[in-house]
Parts: C-alpha cells; sequence; structure tokens
C-alpha cells in the first residue's frame, strides 16, 4: 500500500512537472511572437519640417518621441517619379519595394508590403489615402475603414469608402476633417484587434493626406504658427533661375509669382499647423497601442512620401530633385531597435519593404530593389549603397554622395554641381568651376551607371535644347476644384502679375 502511495505520488508530481513545462513552453512561445506592424505615413513633408530634425519652429512632440524610442534616418529619398504627381509613383515603390522604372505607379498584380504580410499570418489593415488602383487595395488588406482613393481632396471633404466584408469598397461618403478620419480609424481598428483572440500579429496602415494641400488647417488650429514668427527657408528665392519643366504644375500655382517672404511665411504657418494636428493624432495612436498593452511588441514606422519646396529655390511644389523634395523622414521603433539613435546612410524609402519584412523574422522577400537595413539600423553597418540616384519625368537626374551631388537636366544641357558638405542649402553651383571639373565628370560617371542599373527611360542626349530663360508672366495661378474658401481667399488673388524675363544665374 506504502508503495503504490509512493507511486501515485510520483505519478502526480510527473503531471505537475508536465504542466509547468506546457507553461513554460508556452511563455517561450508567446514571447516568440512576431511583433506587430504600425506603419504611418505623411503626405508631402519635408525631411526638416520635424522637431526631431531640429526645426525648432514646429511642434511635433509625438513623431519627436518616436525618433526618442528609435533610430531617425537623415538621408532617407524617394526615387522620384514620372509626372508630377509623385505621390503615387512614391506609394508604389514603398508598398512593392520595387524601383520607379519596375513598378512606376501601378500596383495592380504586384505583391505588396501588406500582402506579403498577410501571407504570413498577419492581419492587415488600412486607412487614409490610396494613390493607386482600388483593386490593389482590395488586393492588400483584409480590413479597411475611411479610405480614400485619391491623389488630393479638401481636407474637410474627402470621399471615403470602407472595405466591405466581400472584399470590395463600398460607396463613397464625405465626413469630418481627413487627419481625424484616418486617425479615428485606426484607433478604432486597434481597439478591435485588442478585443479579439491577438493570436496574429497585425500590420496596420495609416496614410494621411496631411500636410498635403489645401493649406487649411481645422478651424482650431488655425493661427497656431503667427507667420511673422517663421523664418524663410534658407534657400528662398522669389523666382527659380531658370525653367527645367512645366512651371504650370499645380503645385506651384498655390502662391503668385515672384513668390514673397509674406506668402511663404504664411504657406509654412498653415503647412507647420497640418502637420502638429497630425502629430497630436499620431499621438492617440500611440496612446491607444499602450493602453491595450500592444506598444512593447509593436514596430513602429513613420515616413512621409515625398518633401515640398515652400519657398525653397522659388518653388513650392515637390517636381524637382533639391533636398528639400527628395528627402524625407524616416524614423523606426519598436522590439529590439536602438533608442535616440541616428543614421546617416543613403536609403530609399523602398528599403522599409525588405527591412520589416527581417525586423519581423518573415523571408527575404523576392523580386523588389530594395535593400534591406537592419544592419544599419542596428549600428552593425554604417550603409547599404554609396550614391543615391533620383529622377523627375525625362526632364531631370540627380545623384548624390555622401558629400557631393549634381542635378543634371539634359533637356536643357545645364548642370548643377553642390558640395552638401558645405552648401546643404544646395545655393552655390560649382558645375562651371574648373577646379571642380574631375568631380563633375566623376558624378557623371556615376549618374550614368545608375542611368543605366534603374532601366530609366529617359533621353539623355536630346537633338533639341530648350531655353533656360522663362517669362513668368505668362504663368498663371489657377485654382483647382479642392481648394476651399479658406485658401482661394488667402492665396489666390487677382491681383495682375508683372515683371520680365528671367536671367540664368
Amino acid at each position: 500500500m506504502k508503495h503504490l502511495s509512493s507511486l501515485l505520488m510520483g505519478f502526480l508530481m510527473l503531471l505537475l512537472f508536465l504542466g509547468c513545462d506546457q507553461g513554460a513552453a508556452h511563455r517561450s512561445e508567446k514571447s516568440k511572437q512576431k511583433p506587430n506592424v504600425l506603419f504611418i505615413f505623411a503626405d508631402d513633408q519635408r525631411a526638416d519640417a520635424l522637431g526631431a530634425s531640429g526645426n525648432t519652429y514646429i511642434r511635433t512632440p509625438n513623431i519627436d518621441s518616436l525618433a526618442a524610442n528609435g533610430v531617425r534616418f537623415t538621408n532617407n529619398y524617394v526615387m522620384g517619379g514620372h509626372h508630377g504627381a509623385i505621390c503615387a509613383p512614391s506609394r508604389a515603390m514603398l508598398l512593392s519595394g520595387k524601383s520607379l522604372f519596375h513598378v512606376y505607379d501601378r500596383l495592380k498584380g504586384v505583391t505588396t508590403m501588406p500582402m506579403y504580410f498577410n501571407k504570413f499570418g498577419y492581419k492587415t489593415f488600412g486607412t487614409g489615402k490610396w494613390h493607386n488602383e482600388p483593386e490593389a487595395f482590395e488586393a492588400s488588406f483584409q480590413n479597411g475603414k475611411n479610405v480614400f482613393i485619391g491623389g488630393m481632396s479638401d481636407h474637410f471633404n474627402v470621399p471615403c469608402q470602407n472595405l466591405g466584408p466581400n472584399g470590395k469598397l463600398g460607396e463613397k461618403a464625405k465626413k469630418g476633417f481627413s487627419t481625424d478620419l484616418f486617425a479615428d480609424a485606426a484607433i478604432g481598428y486597434l481597439n478591435d484587434y485588442a478585443e479579439g483572440d491577438r493570436e496574429n500579429p497585425f500590420f496596420c496602415y495609416v496614410a494621411f493626406t496631411a500636410p498635403h494641400d489645401p493649406r487649411s488647417p481645422r478651424k482650431d488650429y488655425i493661427g497656431m504658427y503667427p507667420p511673422e514668427t517663421i523664418p524663410v527657408p534658407g534657400n528662398f528665392k522669389g523666382l527659380h533661375p531658370f525653367i527645367f519643366d512645366d512651371f504650370n504644375v499645380r503645385d506651384e500655382t498655390l502662391a503668385p509669382w515672384p513668390r514673397t517672404p509674406e506668402i511663404i511665411q504664411e504657406s509654412l504657418a498653415d503647412y507647420y499647423a497640418l502637420i502638429s494636428h497630425l502629430d497630436q493624432r499620431v499621438g492617440d495612436i500611440i496612446k491607444t497601442l499602450k493602453k491595450q498593452g500592444l506598444y512593447d511588441n509593436t514596430i513602429i514606422v513613420y515616413a512621409a512620401d515625398n518633401g515640398l519646396a515652400i519657398g525653397s529655390h522659388g518653388l513650392l511644389g515637390k517636381q524637382d530633385l533639391y533636398e528639400h523634395s527628395t528627402k524625407v523622414p524616416l524614423i523606426i521603433s519598436g522590439p529590439g531597435v536602438p533608442k535616440q539613435q541616428t543614421r546617416d546612410a543613403l536609403v530609399y524609402l523602398y528599403d522599409v519593404f525588405p527591412t520589416l519584412a527581417d525586423l519581423c523574422d518573415l523571408p527575404e522577400p523576392e523580386g523588389i530593389d530594395g535593400t534591406d537595413l537592419t544592419a544599419v539600423l542596428l549600428g552593425e553597418e554604417s550603409g547599404v549603397r554609396n550614391s543615391l540616384y533620383t529622377v523627375y519625368r525625362n526632364t531631370v537626374r540627380a545623384v548624390r554622395t555622401e558629400d557631393w551631388k549634381l542635378i543634371r537636366y539634359p533637356q536643357r544641357d545645364y548642370t548643377q554641381l553642390f558640395n552638401l558638405k558645405l552648401d546643404p542649402m544646395e545655393l552655390n553651383n560649382l558645375a562651371s568651376n574648373p577646379r571642380d571639373k574631375s568631380k563633375v565628370d566623376e558624378m557623371m560617371g556615376m549618374l550614368q551607371e545608375w542611368y543605366t542599373v534603374t532601366n530609366d527611360t529617359a533621353t539623355m542626349n536630346p537633338k533639341t535644347i530648350l531655353p533656360l530663360e522663362y517669362d513668368y508672366t505668362q504663368l498663371k495661378q489657377i485654382p483647382d476644384r479642392h481648394q476651399p474658401e479658406y485658401t482661394l481667399r488667402k492665396y489666390f488673388k487677382d491681383d495682375k502679375l508683372s515683371g520680365d524675363k528671367i536671367p540664368v544665374h
């Protein structure tokens, strides 16, 4: 009897041990759960329009906090675009991991980043701007709310759709301010996810339309920044010194010519207000992650699709290859990511796809052009490329290294060379300086190599060379249908333009 009792006790101890072992295994399995991904995408935000980037005139505490808790890339670029709406190819490149001439702005039939993550068990949700085919959104996300298919709209009247149970986008409806619509949709999704079983990680894509124009902040943000307190950019010009493309592209018509310091200060005040509103809602989304116990296991990416001139070099838009228009924010934070770090490596926005795949322990995506930045992110490598290539339509090409940048205008047979280390504002063109001829030759050779590798389609040696001079009085400021009364009164005036031809400098 005593022997049986001992056997019974041993059996009970074995069961207890196995139970504990299973619990430990379960905890171990839970600890290995793949991280969630929250991707926050701004629209038309230049890289220096952040407090974290050293801008002391704008207030972005929540995005700055992301940077403090992660890694900020100081040289992140969009490759460019083949038409004036840079947003569309930029988003196609980001979501496909492909370079411009391998995807353009067409995502239909292409494996996108959310599709790839869903393939490996991620639940996918999208809200906000989708400037590519609606069929590509439907194929990319399992859930979607307040989805805007298009390039831009009045922030107060955004036509939004929801993704129905049948996987199709439903009827359009206009409701509320854009930034709030998209933030509220993301918050709603995160709350619903937290109330579920949480077995599968999520991939949540939040694409704001701010600070893209119309420069019409929500009423309570108007006046947040007194225009007279905001300095114009250090490379401000009233007019661009030469013409290189269509200067009547819609972005450039948002203020009269010549640009004045006052109109640029007004534009920046509204632009910064839109960004601060966006920052507030980013903070609300992050608070939701923390409240629901999701923050510690969520990789957060903050980026933008392209920059903007807003007075720099006499331009307003992003249809050029200066730093202010091609360089964009990129911040990555989350589990395993170093804190309070910056990286100066030359990177593309489309490098994010393979980087996130690596961070989430997914197989390396095939058939893409992006490069995994994980080693740079973790501080194990200083970079992934020695130079970087940007393009705009068939009219401008540029290549930059750590210290130098060359911009080539083939249709005008004109070249700019800037020493970015000494001249980050790109004001002193060294291309005609005999002492820098060898650098021009070196950079031109590098540009030609990139042209070949990227399958560029532009004609670099056209038979006809166009003039550099232009008459700005022939440019017409015509508002598009999306500008509300606030911007019409402020930026579209009937004063007649006057002036002469611009001499080339």
